[in-house]
């Protein structure tokens, strides 16, 4: 797929939401005022339903529709896509939860926009991945009727999507009473939580991220997603990941395009270059849905991250060819969005689970793996 016919495709599905996008980009990155807008509009556009299925109330598709909506969405605003991702994921987890009561409980006002879905699970991630240990603790008690029921204590740092409208987020909680943490979904309104203000993150501001802590917050049954977290995780992880490579080919797709605004000279400079790097993300896009798709990610997540690796790093020379060819003009406030996809670009490689954190996980398998060959 052309990137300029990938451009082209949001302005064609949903022409009021693209033209939303493209006039308040640079607000959305660079304040909160319309960080309450960003989920409705979303929804009116019908992108929260893309990949959940109709007899759920979603539009039908597949996960790599979902993918590819969050990368048309990026092209537009790197920060509307962060808080897709963040929406589309947690709605993926209510669709890959054996929690049928709350699936559907929580689907319709996520769906519609009403409720903001907060994915919340970078910790788990990376506790999957042995970097480092979860942060919130469940207590055990005994609710109505002797159901089980916890009370919850700790926090996570950096969560997107929660809109001060209202919010549920996804946590992985480690038990004192021992066995395997469980995911659960926090909500807002619930006793004990509490939202700091918004985080002063140099872009991206428009994406209600800020820290959330819990003190005896009391849960039950009904709101646990998984119960197991280490199996639920391995196998939701390719969804996760694979959503938020979305954004990364959404912006390499955009910086790309924004090579031909140069003049001729600049665009004969790079055109090489511009075709190599078309042809990688074509087949890196290729390999994410098809890797997504088929659940190959689930076995060998390896091959996701290196994935996730060389999407940052495609990112990264798109941007710089944007800048190349632009020339002084991306320098000037207000004329091109050169400068604020330098920030976004600046963002994917620290966006969790991070490139470090990958490198170091690779690396770690890699040492592992059985030597082979003989001893002199």
């Amino acid at each position: 797929m052309s990137t300029h016919a990938s451009l082209c495709g949001l302005a064609a599905r949903a022409p009021a939401l693209a033209a939303w996008l493209d006039a308040h980009a640079e607000t959305l990155d660079t304040d909160a005022t319309l960080s309450g807008d960003v989920v409705p509009q979303l929804a009116s556009a019908g992108l929260l339903r893309i990949g959940v299925p109709a007899e759920l109330g979603g539009a039908g598709g597949t996960i790599g529709d979902a993918i590819d909506s969050v990368a048309d969405v990026a092209g537009h605003s790197f920060a509307a896509a962060f808080v897709l991702w963040g929406q589309r994921t947690f709605i993926e987890y209510l669709l890959q939860s054996p929690n049928r009561g709350l699936r559907e409980r929580l689907l319709p006002a996520l769906l519609s926009g009403e409720l903001a879905g907060a994915t919340g699970l970078s910790n788990a991630m990376k506790y999957l991945c042995a970097i480092e240990p979860l942060q919130i603790r469940a207590t055990q008690t005994t609710g109505s009727n002797s159901a089980p029921a916890w009370r919850v204590n700790g926090g996570l740092p950096w969560i997107t999507n929660l809109r001060k409208q209202g919010f549920v987020a996804a946590a992985a909680v480690d038990h004192e009473a021992g066995g395997a943490p469980s995911i659960f979904a926090i909500a807002h309104h619930a006793p004990g939580v509490a939202r700091s203000d918004d985080l002063d993150l140099i872009g991206l501001r428009g994406t209600n991220t800020a820290a959330l802590q819990m003190t005896d917050t009391p849960l039950t049954e009904d709101d646990r997603i998984a119960e197991n977290a280490p199996a639920w995780l391995t196998r939701v992880r390719p969804a996760f990941l694979g959503l938020q490579c979305g954004m990364s080919l959404g912006l390499a797709r955009r910086s790309l395009t924004g090579t031909h605004d140069g003049g001729p000279g600049a665009r004969a400079a790079v055109a090489d270059d511009v075709a190599a790097l078309t042809e990688q993300l074509d087949t890196l896009t290729a390999r994410l849905k098809t890797g997504v798709a088929q659940g190959e990610f689930v076995d060998t997540p390896a091959s996701l991250f290196k994935l996730r690796i060389a999407l940052a790093e495609l990112v990264h020379d798109a941007a710089t060819l944007e800048v190349q060819t632009g020339g002084g003009r991306g320098y000037l406030r207000g004329v091109s969005g050169v400068a604020r996809r330098q920030r976004e670009a600046a963002f994917v490689p620290i966006v969790t689970p991070s490139l470090v954190q990958l490198k170091n996980q690779l690396a770690a398998q890699r040492a592992q793996q059985p030597k082979t060959g003989t001893v002199s």
